[in-house]
């Protein structure tokens, strides 16, 4: 990026944000008063960002006191989607001050005293900036996945985390890992149902995103609202969006890969960016498990999402419409339907899904302000750390067309710098 406040501004607005911050007891956050719950602020209005904030508010008892966007319709669509989201709790809507657009928009509204709680659901470029920014400020944080894009920017994210212990509550956006059936299936997985896993299959297929470019916007405008469809801004599709299949594996095998091969390209894709179509990744543990990894975001006529595991004693399915079960020696079944998708376009591009994952995001979302109310702080970030480089291994190996390790890739430069100048929004 181009253009960036300079690191005294930043400091001096992130200090001032910390000294105004403080911790609500439990009793006042969920008193009968509307302004007593824990203030949110949200970065970034679009889809996602909606629908996680909307749903800290609705299932969790959040209220959202503060947005910003870089676009300024995106700002007006965010008031009025969660304006209604605090009518819905009694709460007031938001103040009009505290609506920001531009470039500093981020840095204003962490500035906010009303705010205790950030939800950082921007491009994923930008998410260790601006989770850097809320930390650095004290505030509690929620951020989208991938914690970042690059090497370079992961690091960011992890120092930023361990900046946060003891100070404020860290979350990181694999809501999977709070689904009921999957969280069960971990459980029967470590006693033992399935024997010494062996061998994993996985896959995430997907439609192409159909995005919004315009004849009359900028390059830049463009390449940040359909963002999904560039390398440098979402990391690729398999670091944006595969990178949840690889999170369950990493938690399932309680480890990350040590290495990884890959191919993929970008045939059958005709937009404006450079995002591949389709990956194939095999993933090395050091348990000596290998994870076969498969990626399409291409046909919109079909999509599915699903890790097997195959063990000495069984196989355990894990689907995110379609089942979660085990089958083998000792049987077990979740009760999640098998009956199939039946999320639209739009539900799945919200992050919004039925069946297996139907309590995920609101489990992860009373997970995340129970830490702040109850005093029990939380941090995700090695987690989100490990599995964004997990990624980003996989990505490596088909970029580069070799076996590439993790230490390899952790000790290398890789680094996108999008040439972005943010000030044109500021106008």
């Amino acid at each position: 990026m181009s253009r960036q406040p300079d690191r005294r501004t930043f400091l001096k607005s992130a200090a001032a944000a910390s000294a105004a911050f403080t911790i609500l007891r439990p009793e006042i956050v969920f008193g009968t008063a509307a302004n007593s719950s824990v203030g949110l602020g949200v970065i970034g209005c679009g889809n996602r960002g909606t629908n996680v904030g909307s749903g800290l508010v609705t299932n969790a008892g959040a209220r959202v006191t503060a947005l910003a966007d870089l676009m300024r319709d995106k700002l007006a669509d965010g008031q009025k989607n969660f304006n209604q989201a605090n009518r819905g709790k009694g709460y007031a809507e938001i103040s009009p001050k505290n609506l920001f657009s531009g470039s500093e928009a981020y840095l204003r509204l962490i500035e906010c005293k009303d705010v205790d709680a950030v939800l950082v659901t921007t491009p994923a470029v930008f998410h260790p900036l601006h989770m850097e920014a809320a930390v650095e400020a004290g505030k509690h944080t929620y951020c989208e996945k991938p914690v970042g894009v690059d090497v370079k920017g992961v690091n960011r994210f992890l120092r930023a985390a361990d900046r946060a212990n003891g100070r404020c509550s860290l979350a990181v956006g694999f809501q999977i890992r709070h689904a009921t059936p999957y969280v069960e299936l971990r459980q029967k997985i470590n006693e033992g149902l399935i024997g010494d896993i062996v061998s994993v299959q996985a896959y995430y297929f997907s439609g192409e995103p159909e995005l919004d470019w315009r004849a009359d916007r900028s390059w830049d405008e463009n390449r940040l609202r359909c963002w999904f469809w560039f390398r440098d801004l979402s990391g690729d599709i398999l670091v944006e969006q595969g990178i949840h299949v690889v999170d369950i594996c990493n938690w399932i095998l309680g480890q990350h890969p040590v290495a990884a091969s890959g191919v993929g390209g970008r045939a059958g894709r005709d937009d404006k960016g450079d995002a591949w179509s389709h990956y194939q990744v095999n993933f090395e543990y050091p348990c000596g498990a290998h994870v076969n990894f498969h990626s399409t975001q291409l046909d919109p006529a079909y999509g599915d999402v699903a890790e097997k595991f195959f063990g000495t004693k069984g196989i355990a399915e894990a689907h995110y419409s379609g089942g979660v079960f085990i089958k083998g020696a000792q049987e077990w079944d979740s009760g999640a339907s098998r009956g199939g998708a039946t999320e639209s376009a739009q539900d799945k591009a919200a992050g919004r899904f039925t069946s297996a994952l139907e309590d995920a995001d609101p489990n992860k979302q009373k997970a995340f302000i129970g830490s702040i109310t109850s005093g029990k702080l939380i941090n995700e970030g090695q987690a989100g750390a490990d599995t964004a480089m997990s990624a980003i291994l996989g990505r490596t190996a088909a970029y580069w067309g070799r076996r590439v390790t993790w230490d390899e890739v952790a000790a290398s430069d890789d680094c996108f710098e999008p040439a972005l100048d943010l000030r044109q929004f500021d106008k």
